[in-house]
C-alpha cells in the first residue's frame, strides 16, 4: 500500500494491478480487456507476442500493435489481438494502462482475462479505474461522476450535461466560488493573527461578497433541481378511471403498442413503466391501473399500487373522457392529486359528440393546467409536450449551460454550504466576533469540498464508485 494525496485529502491506494473486461458481456465483434497498475506492462509482455517482434516495453504510448495472445505455459495461441499502451501519468487512471482488443467471443475474452489473473492481476471492483483516476488527480469527483452519467444518459440533453461536467466546466465554476470563500476566510484569519498589520476586516465589502456567493449558490440549487430531472428523468404517472385511454396515451407517446388496449374496463391490472424522450426530457412514464371502487381482488391490488405511484410522482397526467360525464370515480382520483404537478388531459376531444367541454372542466378545476388530446389519433401531443416543458423548466434551464448541478449528492452539499454561508453573512451583519464567522466559512468550505472530492470520506467514495460498471 502507498499513501497518495488526492484533491486535498489523503488516501491509501493499492499498488496492485487491476484487470477487467471493458466491453459488454456476450458475443460481439470486439472485446476489450483493460489492465492498470504498476505491473500492467510486465503482464502484457508475458502474454503478447507482436507480429514484428517488438517488445511491449518498446511500444510507444498511445499506439497499437498487432500480435497474438499466447498462453505463457502451454505456448498455445489464444487469439490475434491489437494491444495499446498508455503509460502513466498520461493515462486515464494516471497509471500504466494496457488495453487488449481481441475478438468478441465470450470464451476468448474469458481465457485472456484468466491468464492475466494467473499472472498476478486482480479483478477490478466496480468503477475502480475511474476511482484511481480521481485518486491520482486525473479527474475531480464531479468529472468522475459525470462518467457514469454519460454512460447512463437517456437523452441528448442528458449527454450534453454530462459532457459539460466531464469537460470540467462545472468544476471551474465551483472553483471560482471556493476561491472567493478562501479569500474571505484568509482576510479574516489575517485580521485575527496580525491585527496591528492588517487591521479590522472591511465589513461592508465582506458582507457584499458573502451575499453574492449566497445568491450564486442559491441559483445553482434552483437550476440543479431541474437539472436533476434532465439527468434522472421525470417520474410521470398516467392516472384515470378505467377505459379513459391511459394505455392508448402510453402507446401514442412511445409510438408503439406497449400496453394492451381494449374496450373492457380494468384491462390494465399492473404497473407498466417505460422511458420516453420528450424533446430532451426523459420521462419515466407509468401507466397505472384504472382507479375505481372494485370488489375484484386482483384489480384492487392494481388500484392500490396506482395510488402509491401518485404519491411518488413528479408529474401526473390525469385523464378524463370527454365522451362521458365526470363520475364519482373521477372525483375519487381528484382527492389524491396536487394541482402543482398535475396536467388534466381531456381525451377523445376530437369526437363530434362530447358530454363535457374544456370550459366546464375549467370551471370545476380552475387552478389546473388542462390540455385537449386524442390518444387514439395522436392529436394534441405536441401541445402536451410544450406544456410539460414549460411546467418543468419555465425556460430557466438550457442543456448547454455549464454550471448545472444534476446529482442529488451535489445538491445536498450545496444546500449545506448555503446554510453556513448565510450564517457567516448573518454574523458579519451583526458584527459578531470574526473568529466565530471564520468557523462558519470553514464549515462552508468543508461542505463545498465534498462535491469535488477535496473533503470527501473514503466511505462516500466507495458508495459513489459502486454505481459504476466493472471495467470503467
Amino acid at each position: 500500500m502507498i499513501m497518495i494525496k488526492g484533491h486535498g485529502s489523503e488516501f491509501f491506494m493499492s499498488e496492485n494491478t487491476i484487470v477487467a473486461i471493458a466491453t459488454p458481456i456476450g458475443e460481439g465483434s470486439i472485446g476489450i480487456i483493460r489492465l492498470s497498475g504498476e505491473t500492467a506492462l510486465n503482464i502484457a509482455a508475458k502474454i503478447f507476442v507482436a507480429k514484428k517482434e517488438v517488445k511491449v516495453q518498446d511500444i510507444r504510448s498511445f499506439s497499437f500493435r498487432l500480435g497474438n495472445i499466447v498462453n505463457p505455459i502451454s505456448k498455445v495461441i489464444i487469439d490475434e489481438v491489437l494491444v495499446s499502451i498508455m503509460r502513466g501519468p498520461k493515462s486515464y487512471t494516471g497509471e500504466d494502462v494496457v488495453e487488449i482488443n481481441c475478438h468478441g467471443g465470450p470464451q476468448v475474452i474469458e481465457k485472456i482475462l484468466q491468464i492475466t489473473l494467473s499472472l498476478g492481476a486482480q479483478l477490478a471492483e466496480p468503477g475502480e479505474f475511474t476511482k484511481r483516476a480521481f485518486l491520482n488527480g486525473r479527474l475531480d469527483l464531479v468529472q468522475a461522476e459525470a462518467v457514469i452519467d454519460l454512460i447512463r444518459a437517456k437523452t441528448e440533453t442528458a449527454v450534453n450535461l454530462a459532457i459539460n461536467q466531464l469537460d470540467g466546466r462545472l468544476s471551474l465554476r465551483l472553483q471560482d466560488i471556493k476561491h472567493n470563500l478562501v479569500e474571505i476566510m484568509a482576510q479574516m484569519e489575517a485580521s485575527i493573527d496580525f491585527p496591528e498589520d492588517v487591521g479590522d476586516i472591511d465589513y461592508p465589502k465582506t458582507r457584499d461578497s458573502l451575499s453574492n456567493i449566497s445568491n450564486i449558490i442559491s441559483g445553482m440549487i434552483y437550476k440543479g433541481q431541474q437539472g436533476r430531472v434532465l439527468k434522472d428523468g421525470l417520474k410521470t404517472v398516467i392516472v384515470g378511471r378505467p377505459n379513459v385511454g391511459k394505455s392508448s396515451l402510453l402507446n401514442a407517446l412511445l409510438e408503439e403498442d406497449r400496453a394492451i388496449v381494449t374496450d373492457v374496463p380494468g384491462t390494465t391490472r399492473d404497473i407498466i413503466e417505460e422511458i420516453i424522450n420528450l424533446e430532451g426530457i426523459p420521462l419515466k412514464v407509468v401507466d397505472t391501473a384504472g382507479i375505481r371502487e372494485t370488489d375484484d381482488k386482483v384489480e384492487k391490488i392494481g388500484v392500490n399500487i396506482a395510488k402509491e405511484s401518485l404519491k411518488k410522482a413528479d408529474l401526473v397526467l390525469f385523464m378524463l373522457d370527454t365522451t362521458s360525464t365526470i363520475t364519482d370515480d373521477d372525483r375519487l382520483i381528484l382527492d389524491h392529486l396536487k394541482k402543482e404537478n398535475t396536467i388534466v388531459l381531456l381525451n377523445k376531444s376530437d369526437e363530434d359528440v362530447k358530454c363535457i367541454s374544456k370550459d366546464e372542466v375549467l370551471a370545476l378545476l380552475p387552478t389546473y393546467t388542462i390540455v385537449e388530446i386524442s390518444a387514439k389519433e395522436m392529436w394534441g401531443l405536441d401541445e402536451l409536450s410544450r406544456v410539460i416543458k414549460e411546467m418543468v423548466f419555465g425556460g430557466a434551464v438550457k442543456d448547454h449551460e455549464s454550471d448545472i448541478v444534476t446529482r442529488t449528492r451535489h445538491l445536498n452539499a450545496l444546500e449545506r454550504t448555503l446554510h453556513y454561508v448565510k450564517d457567516a453573512l448573518s454574523g458579519v451583519e451583526q458584527n459578531i466576533p470574526v473568529d466565530l464567522v471564520v468557523i462558519d466559512i470553514r464549515n462552508a468550505l468543508d461542505s463545498f469540498g465534498e462535491i469535488t472530492g477535496e473533503t470527501v470520506t473514503e466511505d462516500i467514495l466507495d458508495t459513489i464508485f459502486s454505481e459504476f460498471c466493472i471495467g470503467k
